[in-house]
């Protein structure tokens, strides 16, 4: 048993502790108080546990706590996980998709101008990718995997393990139709996981990618460069990398 807790919404956190008979001091963790909390709890960590929960899923995966588990590492705190649910697993083991190489992206873009810069990078990818959404951008993401031709296997997870859970596999152009059927299947928070590509690319830095690195070095760092020419073109970024650094250096 710990002595305090850390949490991201207390209301909803005690719902579940009340339930279970547990009376701690809580402590309210969010993205933009973060360092403020780790200061606040500095005189609670002397020779005492402190646990650290989740609204739902796992802590930190898409959920704040990095900083504060970094801050526990630099202190040499003694840090343990008790494994917990985690939508990114659950979802992998749902879809019915190859999941011997995978890669977690997080939450999808807000805006559709973003999204679509996603969904190109999506395409790219050799391994099967999870993809966080809500409901209400879910499908401007879904459309934008059909207008980039992408028609590999996906799967969209609905409210996994709870009680309107549903799971929706196949194409994007057919999940799409499926969805928009009742209003109802938008509602929630979805998991989307997308087959990885079997393409293979072996483009190599020509003089016409050359000289195009040369200009945009002219308007944008050697960071954002090799981030847009390897968008455009699937080459390395280490390749694109050591080319636009000798070219700087030129």
């Amino acid at each position: 048993m710990v002595d305090y807790i850390v949490c991201e919404n207390p209301n909803h956190s005690l719902k579940l502790l009340n339930k279970l008979g547990i009376k701690k001091k809580l402590f309210a963790l969010h993205d933009y108080n973060e360092k403020k909390l780790i200061k606040n709890i500095e005189n609670y960590q002397k020779n005492s546990s402190i646990a650290l929960i989740s609204d739902a899923g796992s802590p930190l995966i898409s959920d704040p706590g990095f900083n504060l588990l970094q801050d526990y590492i630099k202190k040499n705190i003694f840090i343990t996980v008790v494994p917990g649910p985690s939508s990114v697993i659950a979802g992998l083991q749902l879809a019915g998709l190859a999941i011997h190489d995978f890669r977690f992206c997080g939450f999808v873009p807000k805006n559709k101008t973003s999204i679509n810069l996603a969904v190109k990078e999506i395409d790219k990818f050799t391994s099967t990718s999870i993809h966080f959404i809500s409901g209400n951008r879910l499908i401007l993401f879904i459309q934008s995997l059909i207008d980039n031709k992408i028609t590999r296997p996906i799967a969209v997870c609905k409210e996994i393990s709870k009680s309107n859970e549903k799971i929706f596999r196949g194409l994007a152009k057919d999940i799409n139709n499926e969805i928009l059927k009742d209003e109802k299947n938008l509602k929630g928070e979805f998991v989307v996981i997308i087959e990885g590509s079997a393409k293979n690319n072996n483009r190599e830095i020509d003089n016409k990618i050359e000289l195009q690195i040369k200009k945009l070095l002219k308007k944008f760092s050697l960071t954002e460069v090799v981030q847009i020419v390897h968008i455009l073109t699937n080459i390395s970024k280490r390749e694109i990398y050591k080319r636009a650094l000798n070219l700087k250096n030129d």
